[in-house]
């Protein structure tokens, strides 16, 4: 999937405006990047289109340890967009990320999520491998 095609899947999703379709990604995958490790976080950028890549850089090895509140208030802080906007954003991007990446490497991803996430990351990521629960 290029770089088009993933900000066109983001819009196409429901209540995404396609004008907020890449400040949402942007904020979606930056925010990301920060609660998932480094590793992860470059596994993650490999898959995608380069222009993407850039939002998943971490200085750090480390996750950050928040939960869905607080990662749903720096992407809306981030997109400069309401709440509900956010969460539906979110959850847009991260299905797409889940088409883009592949369920293994999205489910690397989402396995070093809290349980909480699972409101966002959505029912199929329970049809891949059995995730362990991250901090």
């Amino acid at each position: 999937m290029n770089y088009t095609q993933f900000i066109q899947s983001v819009a196409a999703r429901p209540a995404v405006p396609p004008t907020q379709a890449e400040p949402i990604t942007r904020a979606t995958l930056e925010t990301l990047a920060e609660r998932i490790s480094g590793g992860q976080a470059r596994d993650l950028a490999a898959r995608l289109p380069q222009e993407l890549r850039e939002h998943l850089g971490k200085p750090g090895e480390d996750a950050e340890p928040f939960g869905l509140a607080d990662f749903l208030e720096r992407v809306r802080s981030r997109a400069a967009m309401d709440l509900r906007s956010a969460t539906d954003g979110a959850r847009a991007v991260l299905d797409t990320l889940r088409e883009a990446a592949g369920g293994k490497e999205y489910g690397d991803v989402v396995a070093q999520l809290p349980a909480e996430f699972w409101q966002l990351t959505g029912p199929a990521a329970t049809r891949l491998e059995p995730r362990r629960v991250g901090t």
